[in-house]
């Protein structure tokens, strides 16, 4: 089989295309490898190649790019990446150990790949607890779908993953936050209203905290009297007319003690009286 690989030097170089076979190819890159191997690290070979080897190998990180494609990430980036993991494995490969590189290397180039996807595309950083759950998740969901017939329950990937509920449901939660929403969504296709409208507004009842805590030593400014008329019109939602008949006094005589009171408490708070 021929594969053809287009290679790109400079910003302004034209690109280069070479046609070559597979098997000969990768019994060169091979060659430059143990050539690489056999010079000690300070030899003025080493460097160039080193370079010859991370650039005849570079098919196979291609090869491995192209397994995580449509995966919401640039295929640019995911090959950036994927040869940051070949130059690791270049680096780090010692053929005495009767490995071969290509068995060296794609788990280095895969472990660097999925690395990136775990680091770098998740919008809030979530405990990687979470995001194992969230991947185990998916792949329940896939299989328990093709032989259930139907959408698995969380019940249902519980048991597949024997887990708890719990944590199938912690883990769809933090699922929610490997891509964010911006506030200027639509929340319809037909709505004008944006989500960012459909959040909750300014709570103005901190305002009256400060208050609420000042009241009962405000209180204090007042008589017996003042105090029950108080709490019987507001705490106890009563009529003027009903706290007359109580105390034994006018409707007009429960109005006047309600304004006094008032007035005492709003001075003693620094409250205006409008």
């Amino acid at each position: 089989m021929r594969t053809t690989i287009v290679n790109r030097g400079a910003a302004t170089g034209p690109a280069r295309t070479t046609e070559f076979s597979d098997e000969h190819e990768e019994g060169h890159a091979t060659d430059l490898l143990a050539a690489m191997a056999a010079l000690p690290p300070t030899h003025p070979r080493r460097a160039a190649l080193r370079s010859a080897a991370i650039e005849a190998w570079l098919p196979l990180a291609g090869r491995l790019t192209r397994r995580y494609a449509n995966r919401g990430e640039p295929v640019e980036d995911l090959l950036q990446t994927a040869t940051i993991g070949l130059i690791k494995a270049v680096d780090g490969f010692d053929p005495g150990r009767g490995v071969d590189f290509v068995g060296y290397a794609i788990p280095t180039i895969i472990g660097e790949i999925k690395r990136h996807f775990r680091d770098r595309t998740w919008t809030i950083r979530v405990p990687r607890r979470l995001q194992d759950m969230r991947l185990a998740i998916n792949r329940a969901q896939a299989d328990l779908s093709h032989t259930l017939s139907r959408a698995p329950t969380v019940a249902d990937i519980a048991d597949y993953l024997d887990v708890s509920e719990e944590a199938v449901l912690e883990g769809l939660e933090g699922g929610r936050a490997y891509r964010a929403v911006s506030l200027s969504t639509p929340v319809a296709d037909d709505s004008a209203l944006d989500l960012g409208d459909t959040l909750g507004c300014q709570d103005h009842g901190y305002d009256l905290v400060d208050l609420r805590i000042a009241l009962p030593s405000a209180m204090a400014c007042l008589s017996d009297r003042e105090r029950r008329v108080l709490a019987m019109r507001f705490h106890g939602n009563q009529t003027q007319s009903c706290i007359a008949e109580q105390i034994g006094v006018s409707q007009m005589q429960v109005s006047r003690i309600l304004t006094g009171a008032l007035t005492k408490l709003r001075k003693q708070l620094g409250v205006d009286a409008a």
